[in-house]
């Protein structure tokens, strides 16, 4: 067949029915990305098919016949940018850059077409792509830019402020390090480095949601044409390991193998086969003979909470340190094809409970805050299961390399992989090089340990390169998601509205298997209580066991299901007593240097060594620009129909900046031959700019220019130990190891021109760009007197090292550890338009402020609050996973799960940086990105009661929940 592709004449052989999507990326168009497994949902896939937009999956080869095809890599242009791809790195759009070549070629197309759209028309184009992560609101910028660029190539347009006056980088828009090779389509993903002669792994899941296997066959499986292995629970390793990828040891009950002969949810692990082509690996799959014992599955907490309950793990428990005095009377009833269940230390699981993990924590007395109260109320709240739909699914590709397994891999956590994948092989962390590649989003998923593990594994006992990759189903049945959970909270105030007492019980849904079942439910009280600082609190937290898709780590890691309880009942309690909800915030909120008591009582595996202090906080800024730009007290634009009821509401919101005490990063710089440099950063950037972090840093502290920095990150092999992307963690932990390694260096280049220059290191200083010179007349050694500055180049200095009589070559190390947390601050307010005859409600406005500090990066951290706040309003107003009386999920796939599109962003949406300076953080940084999750659901919520007077306490709310609120309240 013959068609033009990009531009030239293009003649190949395809198979019968191939895909077309298939067919482009064997071309090497690597922009035709595979989203949603051909739904033609995400859009990752488009090309222009004779000047159509058009889903290349859902094409065969032969409709390519004779026509014009064209892809994302006509824009490209070697050594440069176009002016779309350019003006979407400069309005910050770029983040993990998946879906991006795709929104590139679609605003092309858009503006030769139309040289000044709409805002309509450009909406209408945006409809058939989906991006998680900026959530379009930038792309409107991108396009001004792009569309003024066409004309004039030099046109420039600032879309973010500027910070930190005395700085040259950080605070700075300036456009990622990174953005280019993601928005061209180079090879960056894991996928773009299979080789050809890779292996599938295809996964065989469980049909039920809670069943023993009681006969598995595989032996026509075995004999297939192209089939290599076959795994499942009688030949894998009989390892027990948690997926969440924390430091060791994990706060996590070990209760997971391989493969195990005991189905705790639908979509469980049921065998694995590898073979040559996923053809063949699918045929195989279907041959596979399973008998299975079904019982009763346990999917809400109440159910968990029963007495008569299914136990979910019946396994033989044991401690590391620390078990029970009964342990060997529990282990009386275990059923050996439960397997086995382990605790690192204890915390609070009983298993045979359906208990995961417990705690608490008390400051004050609450039966005296309660006595002090002029009112009292108690409410409970409710959360739903979430999915986070990254662009891209969990993939991992492993090979080997002599005896040494090699594995590219989508991950938050390189480290904490390879230390697992050694773990469940049985060899040392040496024999295993994990590389980061970029992530297609993460979003706290991808710091779970879900395909990298299974895949060396096979690769390790085959010998044989496999690829292993979700389908967008498996994402929804076999990833993690966000967790349930039911809070029950008490709070007393006085008649001004001073809260006297707060005392919540903390109820968490795990799901079949128990990583972060510890870490989530504690960070609830964690992230949402000390918005409040009050002399009497009192907590508690007990996470269950059930046969729900599994559950995980989640942008917000229980911060927003804590502040939805905590947000709702003060906005309840302002209502109650008559108070406008802003100022009861105000009059309870936390200022900065407050002690927050309640923090020195829950950690995350272990307590702090001392009680954390808000050494920055800017809320009180954020809640003045917050109102005054958002007119909270201007009267409302009521709608000229009766049945529309319109409101507002707010929220705040905290969220830490890595963990104090248990987490550390590194880094190490070394200066080149020319002066230029190199950052070996152990970071993990999952597409929130955290390279860009990095070289900022690194060129902010050695005086020299960002091109001059190239930054490699998340390589086991080349980089240090760094715990991973997660916790917010990035700017502060990454970013200060990259600073420290910055310093030392400069210190050894200050060292090495004091020798060639013959001066003292005290008189000598380094000057933008990468020199060092001496601004002191007077030689404080000679006390002698120059006629003019001193000066040496980087370049200097590194052939000086590098020399025959040089000191060798200069690098730089630096190590993060801190026991001082760096809080960032933040405000959701919204405004909604109820209609009380169907329920829809609908969000005319959210303005999202943040305090992050100094933002490093200006204006990828607004969209990172953009993103993040679709994300949490979707989560409000739209997703949910949904479940048959047998636990299967019915809704795993785009269409039906309805995650917010372009069409369903706020008529006025607006992110604010609001600046504070951290001392904690590297320039007074704090984090950005997490935080914006945690407020959107209690903001709205109260905008609905505002202009209802309907309080709805079960989140998401579906216009079904709002009607029956409204009818129940007649």
């Amino acid at each position: 067949m013959t068609f033009t592709l990009n531009g030239k004449e293009c003649t190949i052989r395809a198979e019968a029915g191939e895909n077309a999507q298939a067919l482009l990326k064997r071309l090497g168009m690597r922009s035709v990305r595979n989203s949603d497994d051909g739904y033609g949902f995400a859009g990752s896939d488009t090309i222009l098919l004779d000047g159509c937009t058009v889903n290349a999956s859902l094409l065969i080869a032969a409709q390519l016949e004779g026509c014009e095809v064209v892809t994302a890599e006509s824009l490209n242009e070697h050594g440069k940018l176009g002016p779309v791809q350019s003006a979407l790195i400069d309005a910050g759009v770029i983040q993990s850059g998946y879906n991006d070549p795709a929104l590139a070629l679609l605003i092309t197309d858009l503006l030769k077409r139309n040289p000044n759209p709409s805002r309509a028309a450009i909406k209408d184009v945006l409809s058939s792509l989906f991006l998680r992560e900026s959530a379009y609101q930038q792309v409107f910028d991108a396009i001004e830019i792009a569309s003024k660029r066409i004309k004039n190539p030099q046109f420039e347009k600032s879309t973010a402020p500027s910070f930190g006056d005395n700085l040259r980088h950080v605070g700075k828009p300036g456009g990622k390090v990174d953005a280019a090779a993601a928005i061209k389509a180079e090879a960056c993903f894991v996928e773009d480095f299979v080789a050809a002669d890779a292996c599938v792994l295809k996964m065989l899941r469980s049909p039920h949601a809670h069943a023993y296997i009681t006969r598995i066959d595989t032996t026509e499986a075995e004999s297939m044409p192209g089939v290599v292995a076959v795994f499942d629970h009688r030949n894998c390793p009989d390892v027990y390991y948690t997926p969440g990828g924390q430091t060791a040891p994990e706060p996590s009950p070990l209760d997971r193998r391989l493969f195990g002969q005991k189905m705790r949810h639908y979509g469980d692990r049921v065998a694995a086969v590898v073979a040559e082509t996923e053809e063949q690996a699918k045929a195989a799959l279907k041959t596979i003979k399973v008998d299975y014992e079904v019982l009763k599955p346990v999917l809400s907490i109440r159910e968990a909470m029963a007495e008569d309950a299914p136990i979910v793990h019946n396994g033989v428990i044991s401690y590391s340190v620390g078990a029970p005095d009964n342990l060997e009377e529990q282990n009386k009833t275990a059923d050996p094809r439960d397997g086995r269940i382990h605790f690192n230390f204890p915390f609070g699981g009983d298993p045979r409970k359906n208990i995961a993990a417990t705690g608490h924590g008390e400051i004050g007395d609450v039966d005296q805050g309660f006595e002090e109260a002029d009112l009292v109320i108690e409410r409970t709240y409710q959360s739903r299961q979430a999915q986070q739909l990254p662009p891209e699914q969990h993939l991992c590709y492993t090979y080997m390399e002599a005896d040494r397994v090699v594995v590219r891999a989508a991950t938050q956590v390189p480290w904490h992989v390879r230390r697992k994948i050694a773990t469940v092989l049985g060899i040392k962390q040496h024999k295993i090089h994990v590389i980061k590649e970029r992530l297609g989003g993460g979003f706290g998923s991808k710091q779970d340990i879900l395909v990298e593990e299974v895949c060396a594994f096979a690769t390790h006992t085959t010998g044989r390169p496999v690829l292993f990759r979700h389908t967008r189903e498996e994402e929804f049945i076999a990833s993690s998601t966000r967790h349930v959970a039911e809070i029950t909270i008490k709070m007393g105030a006085k008649k001004d509205g001073t809260i006297t007492a707060f005392d919540v019980d903390f109820r968490f849904n795990t799901g079949p298997y128990g990583n972060h079942a510890l870490t989530v439910p504690c960070n609830a009280p964690a992230i949402s209580l000390p918005l409040y600082p009050c002399e009497n609190v009192k907590f508690q937290v007990t996470t269950y066991y059930s046969n729900i898709a599994p559950t995980g780590a989640y942008q917000g890691y229980g911060g927003p299901k804590g502040n939805f309880a905590v947000q709702m009942i003060v906005a309840e309690m302002a209502d109650a007593l008559g108070i406008d909800q802003l100022e009861m915030i105000e009059k309870n909120r936390v200022h900065e240097g407050q002690s927050l008591e309640l923090l020195g009582k829950v950690g995350e595996g272990k307590l702090p060594t001392s009680v954390p202090v808000a050494h920055s906080c800017a809320l009180g800024k954020v809640l003045e620009t917050g109102a005054e730009q958002f007119g909270w007290s201007t009267p409302k634009e009521e709608p000229a129909e009766s049945h529309i009821r319109v409101g507002r509401g707010l929220a705040t919101m905290q969220q830490k900046s890595g963990i104090p005490d248990i987490d550390q990063a590194n880094a190490w710089i070394k200066l080149a031959s020319d002066g230029t440099l190199i950052v070996h950063s152990g970071g993990a950037d999952l597409g929130t700019g955290l390279d860009t972090v990095v070289a900022k840093l690194s060129a902010e502290v050695l005086c020299t220019s960002l091109d001059d920095i190239h930054v490699v990150s998340g390589d086991t092999d080349s980089c240090l130990f760094d715990k991973g992307a997660y916790a917010s963690s990035g700017t502060c932990f990454s970013g200060n190891a990259a600073k420290l390694a910055a310093e030392d260096l400069r210190d050894k280049i200050l060292k090495t021109a004091a020798h060639l220059l013959e001066e003292p290191v005290e008189s000598l200083e380094v000057e933008y760009p990468a020199i060092v010179r001496t601004n002191v007349r007077t030689n404080v050694r000679t006390k002698e007197y120059h006629d003019k500055d001193k000066r040496i180049s980087f370049c200097e200095v590194a052939e000086y090292a590098e020399s025959g009589k040089g000191c060798g070559q200069l690098m730089g190390q630096g190590s993060f550890i801190t026991s001082e947390f760096a809080f960032p601050y933040g405000a959701n307010f919204a405004e909604v338009a109820v209609d009380t005859r169907t329920g829809k409600v609908s969000l005319r406005k959210f303005h999202a402020l943040v305090d992050c500090g100094t933002p490093v990066n200006p204006e990828l951290a607004l969209g990172q609050i953009y993103g993040a706040s679709l994300r949490a309003i979707g989560h409000t107003l739209q997703e949910a996973i949904q479940y048959d009386d047998q636990g299967r999920v019915v809704n795993a796939n785009f269409a039906d799960y309805g995650a917010p599109m372009v069409g369903d962003l706020p008529e006025d949406f607006l992110a604010t940086l609001v600046p504070s300076d951290d001392p904690v953080g590297p320039f007074g940084a704090k984090s950005v990105s997490e935080i914006s999750v945690n407020a959107a659901a209690p903001a709205i919520v109260s905008a609905i009661h505002d202009a209802t007077g309907v309080w709805v306490r079960d989140w998401h709310i579906t216009p079904e929940k709002m009607l029956r609120a409204l009818q129940e309240k007649q």
